[in-house]
């Protein structure tokens, strides 16, 4: 690889990881061609975008990065695998569910909305990560609520001012 082509992966991987805040290192030697194609096709479905990267090339990218990837450089170690998607879990779940016939792909390390994760044993708190529309979505039912039981017992006393006040009066007692 010539000196210029590693400056042109450099800044594609840069503006990768500007582009993206949810970014996973994985490793996935001694998968076969087969398995790692499957692989590559689950994280296809899930929407997860998956590259094998050189690890100095994402190390000088991380450098040249606005992002503060803390201690994430340090598991650039031996085989790497990128893996960027826009929901914080998604990843973490594709890896969790393709364990289940191989015993790689492992957790290196995930950098999730600013957030650095370092090692195998947090991928199951990777999993559980809610994504923002997932949050929106839980707060949306909380504010919704209220409003629900207010609309249903102005329904069940029949409309009448009397069976509004007497429905209210047994709800709060």
């Amino acid at each position: 690889m010539t000196r210029e082509e590693k400056s042109q992966v450099i800044e594609d991987l840069t503006a990768e990881l500007a582009n993206n805040a949810n970014i996973y290192l994985t490793d996935i030697s001694g998968l076969n061609a087969g398995t790692t194609s499957d692989l590559r096709r689950a994280a296809f479905k899930a929407n997860v975008q998956m590259a094998v990267v050189k690890n100095t090339l994402l190390e000088k990218a991380m450098e040249a990065s606005d992002k503060e990837f803390g201690d994430l450089p340090t598991v650039l170690k031996g085989n790497t695998s990128v893996m960027y998607s826009e929901t914080g879990n998604a990843p973490a779940k594709l890896i969790k569910n393709f364990r289940k016939k191989s015993e790689k792909p492992l957790l290196k390390g995930a950098f999730i909305e600013e957030a650095v994760y370092i090692g195998d044993e947090q991928l199951d708190m990777l999993v559980d990560i809610k994504s923002k529309e997932e949050l929106i979505g839980e707060i949306v039912t909380l504010l919704q609520s209220p409003a629900k039981n207010v609309i249903s017992a102005l329904k069940s006393g029949g409309g009448t001012l009397a069976g509004i006040i007497k429905t209210l009066s047994e709800k709060e007692g």
